[in-house]
């Protein structure tokens, strides 16, 4: 880390650096947890009430509650890498990172306290809590004790290959991998342009749930870019470092099991064969890029880009 009375580093950050221009990008599409509207969805599961059973919407709860919970747990474990980078964009650029975390942390509470809760008290069906155990299979513990684990090691080892791992387990599975694929199997399930072979029965037949489609929307534009970065570092570590390529290749190999199981439980609209299926080929496609040589990251604005949302930036 940089001292104060160091004098021969010019200004503190570098826009045009990688890292610079993904803090950049950050700061341009920032949005508000709490500007989105989420009233209609409330409408929406009540209007719905005969076609969108009560196991239904409990799946829907599951799928909140698993949201909600993975972003709290990645937002606390950070915190280790936050300490292990040394150069000054990276540390901005992870600074929003941390903050973005937070906002998918207060959005997901936000669904529930203002959509979940008073839906069920509405249908008289039972109020039941995000953190309720009920929620998280042993997968899930498993898969987010793993990143824990990962990340808490950078305080005692900060080589090259403990980073990796960190990375690994963080930015690509956990953000990459798991979340990226649950999201668009929300988007999927409750938005008029999702895809079909990820629901069980026409989606006409279910709600339309436009807040929460557009809060989906917003926290994976964020984390297209958190994956964005990850991926690069993994990439310098391996192209710079002399991390070994099997690095990535063991971590992915380790919990692409649990990010199955996590889906295995799922019932209802959306068809868990499928999404694990997508979740395979995204894998696979981030291993390719990571290990190539020659691969390159796609660029930030495509990574952020998601088809059917706006431009990410605040209204």
């Amino acid at each position: 880390m940089a001292k104060l009375t160091d004098t021969d580093r010019g200004t503190r950050g570098d826009v045009d650096s990688f890292a610079g221009g993904y803090f950049r990008n950050a700061v341009y599409r920032h949005w508000d947890p709490d500007a989105l509207d989420l009233a209609g969805d409330r409408e929406e599961l009540l209007a719905h009430e005969g076609e969108f059973s009560g196991d239904e919407f409990d799946m829907l709860r599951l799928g909140v509650a698993r949201f909600g919970g993975g972003e709290e747990a990645v937002t606390e474990d950070l915190m280790p890498l936050a300490m292990a980078l040394e150069g000054t964009d990276e540390q901005m650029f992870l600074t929003t990172q941390l903050y973005e975390e937070a906002k998918h942390t207060r959005f997901f509470d936000r669904y529930w306290e203002e959509v979940l809760t008073p839906v069920a008290e509405e249908l008289d069906l039972e109020v039941t809590d995000p953190t309720d155990e009920r929620y998280l299979n042993d997968d899930y513990v498993a898969l987010f004790d793993a990143v824990e684990d990962a990340m808490a090691a950078l305080l005692d080892d900060q080589s090259p290959e403990t980073l990796a791992r960190a990375y690994s387990h963080y930015h690509v599975v956990a953000e990459s991998v798991l979340a990226q694929t649950a999201y668009y199997s929300l988007q999927s399930a409750f938005s008029p342009t999702g895809d079909n072979a990820v629901t069980t029965r026409p989606r006409e037949e279910l709600p339309h749930l436009e807040g929460l489609v557009a809060g989906i929307a917003k926290i994976r534009s964020d984390e297209g870019r958190h994956v964005g970065f990850g991926m690069h570092e993994v990439q310098r570590l391996i192209r710079e470092e002399g991390v070994d390529e099997s690095v990535p290749q063991e971590v992915l190999t380790e919990l692409m099991p649990h990010v199955a199981g996590i889906f295995t439980d799922i019932e209802g609209p959306v068809n868990h064969a499928a999404i694990v299926e997508y979740a395979r080929e995204k894998l696979t496609r981030r291993l390719d890029i990571i290990t190539d040589a020659d691969g390159d990251i796609p660029p930030v604005e495509e990574l952020v880009a998601i088809e059917g949302a706006d431009d990410g930036r605040a209204a």
